[in-house]
């Protein structure tokens, strides 16, 4: 890279003097994104305070990143501001800042110059200036929202458009205000789509990720008793959810799930093109002869009166409902049967989400830690008594955050859904442990059955000697609990004391 010193008058009444202002220039073949500072200020409805207009070869809002050339936007928080590391990001190679009105003085102290716009609000103006890149750019957006099986269905969509298109996928779990801007700014030329999740914990937030995105398809996986911290009831979720119909555009294509109520009262305003999935008949996109495998599933795959024989490489059946409802979006974008029975079968499960180890001792061990509500819990709890048939289920439980007034309830219910599949032994953890096993009493649970942990090698110590040859084990909680340790400890343990090698199962 070169490194070109100018110099530029600054306009700001703070600032007299002229600053040193660095560009970065990459080579012409650089997939770094590009805008100019005109493009900021129009983009935000900022102005330029100091330093001269120049021209940013990326965004970012983490100073622990390469920053070279970059325009850095310090976000603000509870507990921190962004605003505090402005000299930090200018010494790691950003060549200008956004401030917030009311934050001009934090400029005063860099020791080094360089182009500074200030906006009322830096999380606004993030969404602002994504939002422009995704005009600029002008490719097809798909949005994916849901209480549960959002990022599943995602990765689904994203492997069967990937076969004809160039894809770009929200990673991880950047599908919040600061996630989904981030993701729409790596958009480049050689993209056509973007599959983008969208999550919420409180209102207000799908509609604001939808002015930013401007989705042309939407989709609801399901709504269910996810975040009820910050939403209250079930049909404050419903109307939230329910904003990712609203906001389409009149040629847009809303994707509805025909066996959820809730998704179908949340899509009934809407009058523009509808694509239906579920196991309904009456679903455009739906299926027959399901044979579930202990690693895969295989099924007949209906786009309206075709099917297509098709193969997951996933079990459970919420994963038939994630199939069912990518292939809709596929088919709302113009996506042929066999294109997507294809795409499907080139998926492969995440980590943490029901996500099957076939340890040794032909042990099998499914790991669901990613996070857990009550919807995504019940669903676990029915696929593992499908698969485990005739041989053993045990349970590891943590706590289902943020539900909020009705916690204790939804905790009791799904301690009674345990004893009422018949496992051997429930292992809980967290604030509402006591509930989840006074739940699994009721329902018929022996108290010598339940066994409560806070540490993984506590539950390792007590299952691994009750453990034999085709036992299954359930591992699931919210995020925050953890629970993935649990099962890094139950691997690392059949590892060392078990001399046979680990079945050909998917890691």
């Amino acid at each position: 890279m070169r490194i070109i010193r100018l110099s530029g008058a600054s306009v700001s009444p703070l600032m007299t003097e002229k600053w040193p202002v660095r560009f970065w220039i990459p080579s012409m073949d650089s997939e770094n994104i590009f805008l100019t500072g005109e493009e900021i200020v129009a983009a935000t409805g900022g102005y330029l305070l100091a330093g001269a207009i120049s021209t940013f070869f990326g965004i970012s809002t983490d100073t622990r990143e390469e920053l070279t050339g970059k325009l850095f936007i310090p976000l603000r928080g509870k507990r921190f501001d962004g605003h505090n590391f402005l000299g930090e990001a200018l010494k790691k190679g950003a060549v200008g800042v956004l401030v917030a009105r009311g934050k001009e003085f934090a400029i005063n102290t860099l020791e080094t110059r360089c182009t500074v716009i200030v906006v009322e609000d830096t999380l606004k103006a993030l969404g602002d200036i994504a939002r422009y890149w995704r005009q600029k750019k002008g490719v097809k957006v798909v949005a994916v929202t849901g209480s549960a099986g959002k990022t599943t269905t995602k990765e689904m969509i994203a492997a069967i458009l990937s076969q004809q298109v160039s894809v770009l996928k929200t990673e991880g779990n950047m599908n919040n205000l600061v996630g989904l801007p981030l993701t729409l700014l790596r958009l480049t030329g050689k993209h056509d789509m973007a599959v983008l999740e969208m999550g919420t914990n409180r209102p207000g937030e799908i509609r604001e990720l939808c002015r930013i995105c401007e989705p042309d398809v939407g989709i609801i996986t399901n709504i269910g008793p996810a975040h009820l911290e910050g939403f209250g009831t079930i049909d404050s979720i419903r109307e939230e959810k329910g904003e990712i119909y609203k906001n389409l555009p009149p040629n847009g294509t809303a994707v509805i799930n025909e066996d959820d109520e809730n998704v179908k009262v949340a899509a009934l305003k809407w009058k523009g093109k509808k694509v239906t999935f579920g196991l309904s008949k009456e679903a455009w996109i739906t299926v027959s002869n399901i044979r579930y495998e202990k690693e895969e599933i295989v099924f007949d795959l209906y786009v309206g009166r075709e099917k297509v024989k098709t193969k997951l490489n996933a079990t459970g059946r919420h994963n038939v409902m994630n199939a069912l409802a990518a292939a809709a979006v596929a088919y709302a974008l113009g996506v042929d049967r066999k294109t997507i029975a294809q795409g499907l079968g080139k998926f492969s499960p995440l980590t943490g989400r029901f996500q099957i180890h076939h340890l040794a001792n032909d042990i099998y061990l499914i790991d669901d830690t990613y996070n857990a509500n009550p919807l995504s819990v019940r669903e676990a709890l029915v696929n593992l008594k499908n698969l485990r048939g005739k041989h053993r289920g045990f349970v590891v439980f943590g706590d289902m955050l943020e539900l909020g007034k009705e916690a204790q309830h939804f905790h009791r219910g799904i301690g009674e859904m345990v004893g009422e599949t018949g496992v051997c032994a429930l292992f809980v953890k967290g604030c509402f442990a006591e509930d989840i096993a006074r739940g699994a009493k009721r329902a018929g649970l022996g108290e010598k059955q339940i066994f409560f942990f806070s540490q993984p090698k506590e539950v390792v110590e007590i299952l691994f000697p009750l453990l034999n040859p085709g036992d299954w084990v359930l591992v699931k909680g919210s995020r925050a609990m953890e629970m993935e340790r649990v099962v890094h400890e139950l691997m690392a343990e059949f590892g060392k004391s078990f001399s046979l090698e680990k079945s050909a199962g998917r890691r």
